[in-house]
């Protein structure tokens, strides 16, 4: 072709669609506009969604510091009555839940394919949990992913037992909660109580996982979760329950050790089941004043649930960290 035949806006040579002095051509310029308003709505919705997070949880905390306040003297008097024996007591029985909740996963990890030693599994377990104190639930899955990779574990069986946990500990929450606080304040509870156990199914779990990994266009499990091993992670949460229920009466005894295992169950279940808000900040507690209205004034209730909040994030940190010191002995 000769000189003069070369196009004379260069959009040819320059790779971008013809049209008029250079500028994207009318088909171009139709799917940018089609795809604009769509585009916009969907960051509209995302931004949405990350700004509702912060001001629920600034409003609840806004709220929680106004009812503190206005009980104040109440609850320094509650403070004033738990001994730091109770206090002790009651981060042990804490530290004992977690490991509960930890070999609860382990077992559904171990069941998938993936058995992990203890230590090991400790770390990657633990230190991922300190991740649903940042907003966003994505972040504990994401650190167990990238950690139980590091140990051969693939990163959808890591997601799997992560998920699975959710519905475990919902239903035998649930569970405990009906057991020890009574079907007739709490008969309502009952509603929830069939679908969580078609969801524990292990047929059913099997199908949902599979669905979502095609979906994500990632490959099958290549071992299913079998009803033993979800017997199994059931009795590990159902322990993890009664330490848990320790916990809560080391610092209200008045109600006996049958009510706080339930008072707890009950306030960790409407906490967890409010994902706007980091580990269920501040729902856990109001839920756990309201429940122990009944055996306590109300400036006592709300000492004793931020000292249950205060103690379980130390009993998180604590056994984060031990379980990253046994670890790097091991490995040293």
């Amino acid at each position: 072709m000769s000189r003069g035949a070369a196009p004379r806006d260069g959009s040819a040579a320059s790779g971008r669609p013809a049209g008029a002095g250079g500028r994207p051509s009318r088909d171009a310029e139709g799917e940018a506009v089609r795809g604009g308003p769509a585009r916009r709505a969907a960051l509209s919705k995302a931004v949405l969604r990350k700004a509702v997070r912060p001001v629920f949880l600034l409003v609840a905390l806004g709220f929680g510091a106004w009812a503190v306040a206005r009980q104040w003297d109440a609850v320094v008097a509650g403070f004033a009555r738990l001994s730091w024996p109770a206090v002790a007591g009651s981060l042990v029985a804490v530290v004992a839940a977690l490991l509960g909740a930890m070999l609860t996963w382990r077992t559904l990890l171990a069941d998938l394919g993936s058995p992990l030693p203890l230590r090991p599994a400790a770390k990657v377990f633990f230190v991922g949990q300190l991740g649903k104190y940042i907003p966003g639930a994505v972040w504990p899955v994401l650190a167990q992913m990238e950690m139980g990779r590091d140990l051969g574990v693939p990163r959808s069986r890591s997601a799997a037992a992560f998920f699975l946990m959710m519905p475990i500990q919902l239903a035998s929450g649930l569970l405990v909660t009906l057991v020890t606080l009574g079907w007739d304040r709490y008969g309502w509870l009952l509603l929830a109580v069939p679908v969580l156990l078609v969801l524990l199914e292990p047929k059913v779990i099997n199908s949902l996982i599979g669905f979502g990994l095609r979906r994500l266009r990632r490959e099958p499990l290549e071992r299913p979760l079998t009803r033993r091993g979800m017997l199994t992670a059931l009795a590990w949460a159902l322990a993890g329950w009664l330490c848990y229920g320790l916990h809560l009466y080391a610092v209200a005894p008045q109600g006996g050790v049958v009510f706080a295992v339930g008072a707890f169950a009950l306030s960790w279940c409407l906490g967890i089941m409010t994902f706007l808000v980091p580990a269920g900040a501040g729902v856990r507690e109001v839920a756990m004043v309201a429940v122990l209205a009944p055996v306590l004034d109300s400036g006592s209730a709300i000492a004793v649930a931020l000292c249950s909040r205060i103690v379980i994030v130390a009993g998180d940190l604590l056994c984060a960290g031990l379980a990253g010191i046994a670890t790097r002995r091991d490995t040293a």
